[in-house]
């Protein structure tokens, strides 16, 4: 089961080779792949609706659970929102506009 999931994961990446050079990657998980990864395990982070300025000093991955965010980058804007699995590049200087408080599964890989 493992080995599919994984072939499955790396079939994806694959199909867009693209999205490797953004700061920011934004997809859907199966089921699978989230428990293949055990992202039920990871902490939870949460934050009222806000608006404020975040530079990441390492990659971050993420499961929404909750609410709505805007990221603002030199790349445009990213509307994220619960069930996205999200990847933030290190080095990304961004602006977090959150429209609905969010709760997010985290992981620093």
């Amino acid at each position: 089961m493992k080995l599919a999931v994984m072939q499955i994961y790396v079939v994806n990446l694959r199909k867009n080779p693209a999205h490797l050079m953004s700061k920011i990657i934004v997809r859907k998980l199966s089921e699978a792949e989230i428990e293949y990864r055990k992202i039920h395990a990871w902490p939870i982070w949460e934050k009222e609706t806000s608006r404020f300025p975040y530079i990441y000093d390492a990659d971050e991955e993420c499961l929404i659970i909750d609410g709505e965010v805007v990221v603002e980058t030199s790349e445009g804007q990213y509307i994220i929102k619960a069930g996205d699995f999200v990847v933030f590049k290190d080095g990304l200087d961004c602006i977090w506009d959150i429209k609905s408080p969010i709760r997010k599964y985290y992981n620093f890989p």
